[in-house]
């Protein structure tokens, strides 16, 4: 009960600032009004939900996901001219591949931060969610790399799980 209370306050805090941010008013006390209702209506729903703990108010986090967003921008800007320099190949000489890419994630957030990390990143598509992996589709081979992968799915389990990823044998998964 004290953790649900301690992720409430938390939350409550996190969402108030965040509406005064955004918001730009400060001193008008309806509409503060409102900013407290609306503050209340998602915690009183967040708490009737259970959805109050640690993976679903993961602000203590923070730092860790700030160093995962922006390790991932930079890869997603690796990407986008990876993808430009073979659109704009004269040949064009684009080979799809389909693999498949061992997940040893625990939680469903790592899970699901790691196959849409997949997918933001150009050049490839997380096609299939399974218990063991995701399907991929890669615009070419060199974007099917299960070394990228696997460096992927390590940065995310630290980042939302706060864990240190097991290194998996190479070829573990393949296409």
């Amino acid at each position: 009960m004290a953790s649900r209370l301690f992720y409430g306050v938390l939350l409550a805090l996190i969402l108030s600032v965040l509406w005064l941010l955004l918001s730009g008013y400060w001193f008008k006390p309806l509409l503060v009004g409102f900013g407290v209702l609306a503050v209340t209506v998602a915690l009183v729903t967040t708490a009737r939900m259970g959805l109050l703990d640690g993976e679903s108010v993961p602000f203590a986090r923070l730092p860790q996901y700030f160093k995962y967003w922006s390790w991932l921008g930079a890869e997603i800007f690796k990407a986008n001219i990876a993808v430009v320099r073979i659109a704009m190949a004269p040949d064009l000489n684009i080979k799809p591949v389909m693999t498949r890419v061992a997940v040893s994630a625990k939680s469903d957030m790592a899970r699901a931060t790691y196959a849409n990390s997949i997918t933001l990143t150009p050049g490839t598509v997380t096609i299939e969610v399974e218990e063991t992996g995701f399907l991929v589709h890669a615009l070419t081979e060199e974007f099917a790399d299960q070394d990228a992968f696997r460096d992927m799915e390590r940065r995310t389990i630290e980042a939302v799980e706060g864990r240190k990823a097991l290194a998996k044998p190479r070829g573990e998964a393949g296409s």
